[in-house]
C-alpha cells in the first residue's frame, strides 16, 4: 500500500504501517552514520544530552556527498545499517519513532523496534542521486567535524521508503524471500 507522511512519525503512524508498504516521507528526519553514532552513545554514556531530540524522530542512515552547485545536497543514499546496531536499540528505548537504511538487522534491534513500536524503512541502495531530489533543505547541526558523517538535519518532501520492519516484527527480508520461494 501507498501512504504519505507528514512528519513527525506518530504511533499511530508506526502502529499502522505494515511490512512491504511504500511510504513517502514529508517533514524533518536526521542522518547519522558510524562516527556520529558512536559519539552520540559516548555522550549518553557520560550522561549528557543528544545534540538532537531523539523522541518521535527518524534517523536515517546516510553520509551525503557535496553537492554540487544550485543543488541542496549530493547523493544522498543509504549505507548499510547493520554497522548501526549497537547503537540502535538505546535509540528507540528513549523514543526513536523510525530509522532509514539499509540491509538486515540483528536481533535485538529487531526486538527494540517491536519493544518501542517503531518502525525501519529501507531507502533504495544506489539510488541517492534520485533520493537526494526528495531533498528540500539540509544542514550540519553536530559534529561538524566528521565532515559528511556528521548529523545533518533534512526538510524532506515526499522521500521515498519502504516498510522494511514494521511494529510488529514483520520483516519483509523474511517474507520476501518466502514468497518468492513458493511462486517458483
Amino acid at each position: 500500500m501507498d501512504r504519505h507522511i507528514t512528519l513527525p512519525l506518530t504511533k499511530q503512524d508506526t502502529t499502522l504501517l505494515q511490512a512491504g508498504d511504500y511510504v513517502y516521507l514529508s517533514g524533518t528526519i536526521y542522518t547519522a552514520r558510524d562516527a556520529a553514532h558512536q559519539r552520540m552513545y559516548e555522550t549518553l554514556e557520560k550522561g549528557e544530552n543528544l545534540p538532537i531530540v531523539i523522541e518521535g524522530n527518524i534517523i536515517y542512515y546516510m553520509g551525503p556527498s557535496p553537492a554540487r552547485p544550485g543543488n541542496v545536497i549530493g547523493s544522498a543514499g543509504p549505507t548499510t545499517s547493520s554497522r548501526m546496531d549497537k547503537y540502535t536499540p538505546a535509540l528507540l528505548d528513549m523514543g526513536m519513532a523510525g530509522i532509514i537504511g539499509k540491509g538486515k538487522r540483528n536481533q535485538q534491534v529487531l526486538d527494540a523496534i517491536v519493544r518501542n513500536e517503531s518502525v525501519y524503512f529501507a531507502a533504495v541502495g544506489g539510488a541517492g542521486a534520485l533520493l537526494s531530489k526528495a531533498i528540500v533543505q539540509a544542514e550540519v547541526i553536530a559534529y561538524e567535524d566528521l565532515g559528511t558523517e556528521a548529523i545533518h538535519k533534512l526538510e524532506v518532501r515526499d522521500f521515498p521508503v519502504v516498510v522494511v520492519v514494521d511494529s510488529k516484527g514483520n520483516n519483509l527480508y523474511e517474507t520476501a524471500v518466502k514468497q518468492y520461494r513458493k511462486d517458483f
